[in-house]
């Protein structure tokens, strides 16, 4: 092979060495380990941060569970750009081809800036009338419009941030990620709680405290990526808006864009049916999403390390190597999945109380719909691991279809259904979780098995056996 102008540092090369020879059970725990605790320590953070929304006021807590539900459809823009642009890298990474990863992270951070600039120009002076387009109560938008407007600008440094993360995640630098995680997640809970108790400020505070703890992550990058001479460098001069550099990475994340959006969407709409039961039950239901976040997001970091092995392995012209590092992310986060029904269950009342504090009938509300919830804790350990099988793979039109109909076909629908014909009240919500989950699982499995069956048959690759 000639040599590339665009090299690796002796890590880097050693890390690839790793990810495509070493022992996958190996391989898998070094690279996702610190991914799923790094997913785990922000999804306590947001506990803690719901926690002392809910200091403010029982009212301030259901904004922001609303609000941060449209915010999410807006960052999936971002964050499925740097998903599915982050696996053309790893693979050109696995491939060998330097110079051509050096020009897809060039051309990734170019993205971001355009997609930043389109936020600013046509959201961000608009905010009132995109709320209301929402459909969000008048009365969360005269509490929270100025709360949303921060997390606006919060969310523009987290496109980059999330470019960043998902580089370093190709790269192997999961501790890295860890650890300025760690850093963030400290300077954060320190601003926020300065903020609620001793400042006395409102949710628009709380915001300001993810901004400002957001940077940390922001210099990192400025930083690490300076090297221009790095093939994970950052250069204004290897940036392509064209051809095989950035075209591969556009068309592979559309589909996880709009997979993202369309999720987030759907659950904008369910959170606004299910204000016929009132303000408590819509933020009973986000601490119940993050309640369930407790088992759903290590599965998750599994997942994303995952696709990125996958990636890097299919870049060498191994699939089956790539298939085996499935299996065993499948076996990983059925074992989390049993793990977190098991303990979530077992401390629902001590958990629901720590969240609705004295308020015994926002805890009932909570506990309620975690309950049926949590059934489905298992299915969506199934269904994150057929993601990194999809995404490392580059079936992302299939990552759409699931994740499309988990919210648009086994959920809303199933939502109104109980509304219409059932005189069930705040249950309905946790019932319509589980349905909607439950089959996402099914769906995710029933895809798996027709793929794998192809991919077996395309590449003539024997069954692995776990």
């Amino acid at each position: 092979m000639e040599k590339s102008a665009a090299q690796l540092t002796a890590k880097d090369e050693a890390f690839r060495s790793f990810a495509l020879q070493d022992n996958m059970w190996h391989v898998i725990f070094q690279v996702c380990a610190p991914l799923a605790l790094y997913q785990s320590l922000n999804q306590i953070f947001k506990m803690l941060d719901t926690m002392m929304a809910a200091h403010i006021s029982a009212e301030s807590i259901s904004t922001v569970a609303y609000l941060s539900q449209i915010n999410m459809t807006l960052a999936a823009i971002g964050g499925g750009l740097a998903v599915g642009a982050s696996l053309k890298i790893s693979e050109a990474y696995g491939a060998g081809d330097y110079e051509l990863v050096k020009s897809r992270v060039s051309s990734l951070f170019g993205l971001c800036a355009l997609l930043s600039i389109a936020i600013l120009l046509f959201i961000l002076p608009f905010t009132t009338q995109f709320l209301r387009l929402a459909n969000t109560p008048e009365e969360m938008i005269a509490l929270g419009s100025q709360y949303f407007i921060v997390e606006l600008l919060g969310m523009i440094i987290s496109f980059f941030n999330n470019v960043y993360i998902a580089i370093e995640r190709a790269r192997g630098n999961s501790k890295r990620i860890l650890y300025l995680n760690l850093l963030t997640i400290a300077i954060k809970l320190i601003l926020t709680a300065s903020f609620v108790y001793i400042l006395r400020s409102g949710i628009t505070m709380i915001a300001v405290a993810t901004i400002l703890s957001q940077l940390v992550i922001l210099a990192a990058a400025f930083i690490n990526m300076r090297d221009q001479n790095n093939a994970f460098g950052f250069s204004l001069k290897s940036i392509r808006f064209k051809g095989r550099v950035t075209t591969p990475m556009i068309v592979l994340s559309i589909p996880v864009i709009a997979e993202k959006i369309a999720f987030s969407l759907g659950k904008v709409v369910v959170n606004s049916m299910s204000t016929v039961y009132g303000a408590l039950t819509v933020g009973a239901l986000g601490i119940s999403n993050t309640i369930g976040g407790m088992t759903t997001v290590p599965q998750n970091g599994f997942q994303d390390g995952g696709a990125a092995i996958i990636s890097q392995n299919l870049g060498a012209n191994n699939p089956q190597r790539a298939l085996d590092a499935f299996k065993k992310i499948l076996i990983i986060n059925v074992i989390i999945g049993a793990i977190g029904y098991i303990v979530t269950i077992g401390f629902l009342d001590a958990i629901s109380t720590f969240f609705a504090g004295d308020d015994t009938v926002f805890a009932t509300h909570i506990a309620r719909i975690y309950y049926f919830e949590a059934m489905a804790c298992i299915p969506l350990g199934i269904n994150a691991a057929v993601m990194a099988l999809l995404y490392g793979f580059g079936y992302t039109k299939l990552t759409l279809l699931i994740n499309f109909s988990r919210v648009f076909v086994f959920r809303m629908p199933v939502l109104w259904a109980l509304q219409t014909f059932t005189n069930l009240g705040t249950e309905s919500v946790g019932i319509v979780m589980m349905v909607s989950n439950i089959l996402t699982g099914v769906l995710a499995a029933a895809v798996a098995a027709v793929m794998l069956k192809k991919i077996y048959r395309q590449t003539n690759t024997p069954p692995v056996i776990i």
